[in-house]
């Protein structure tokens, strides 16, 4: 089991799902954690929840559709901690569901705003300051295999990916990978209409939703030292959904 001990990680999506259970995962294990989230009032909540509160972590409401909201927050948590060692970029939206040609203008544009260049931003604005470390974003199974009636998410996963392996070919000294995970019980998840669960669960091996805490500990592995030689890779947590 890896240890973070001294090491700085900044996480999007912190206030809930896998980016808040990444970030308990992470600051139990040692490191010091610097969350972003668009919700200020569950931003406070998921702060008090890491060992160590707010002397040991830094909380900070950003926007990563707005980059100058993103390069705020990375140029504060460098002030802070002084250096930056690794970053987790979770937040994200799953955008209408529907056929395609059913799709307006305004709700593509806002999947694609939070997905895609929201982790552009964060991307951008981490790799102009980690000298060495490692970058994990939030792709999904839907961004490999098609779905119908999500285009937009899909698209923007997609995306994630190719962004990701783009940024890994450019970058000899961080590491930067996806992961992808199926489906998991998260608060965003859980006004699924429960057909679409349901489905969602028969489709994979395990036959049962994935928890935030599995993909959690997945981020650890890849945020770690422990996968040294991993870059542009991208890593099912799906249950058995994709093989």
């Amino acid at each position: 089991m890896a240890t973070f001990e001294g090491k700085t990680i900044a996480i999007t999506g912190a206030a809930s799902g896998m980016g808040l259970a990444a970030a308990q995962l992470l600051a139990a294990r040692g490191a010091s954690i610097s969350l972003a989230d668009l919700n200020e009032t569950a931003l406070t909540a998921a702060l008090t929840s890491l060992p160590g509160g707010e002397d040991r972590h830094l909380a900070t409401r950003v926007d990563v559709r707005d980059s100058a909201s993103v390069d705020a927050w990375i140029e504060k948590t460098v002030q802070r901690f002084g250096q930056l060692d690794g970053a987790v970029n979770m937040a994200g939206v799953l955008g209408p569901t529907g056929p395609t040609t059913g799709v307006t203008d305004q709700q593509f544009d806002f999947v694609f705003a939070v997905n895609v260049t929201g982790v552009f931003n964060c991307l951008r604005a981490q790799l102009r300051v980690i000298k060495s470390g490692s970058i994990v974003s939030a792709a999904s199974t839907f961004g490999q295999i098609a779905m119908p009636n999500c285009s937009a998410y899909c698209a923007s996963k997609a995306a994630v990916i190719a962004l990701s392996k783009s940024a890994a070919k450019e970058n000899q000294h961080v590491r930067i990978n996806c992961v992808a995970p199926g489906t998991v019980l998260t608060p965003m998840s859980a006004d699924h209409d429960p057909k679409r669960v349901e489905a969602g669960i028969m489709a994979n091996a395990q036959k049962r939703l994935g928890a935030a805490e599995e993909v959690a500990k997945v981020i650890a592995f890849l945020v770690s030292d422990e996968s040294s030689f991993v870059t542009g890779a991208v890593y099912n947590v799906d249950g058995g959904w994709i093989y």
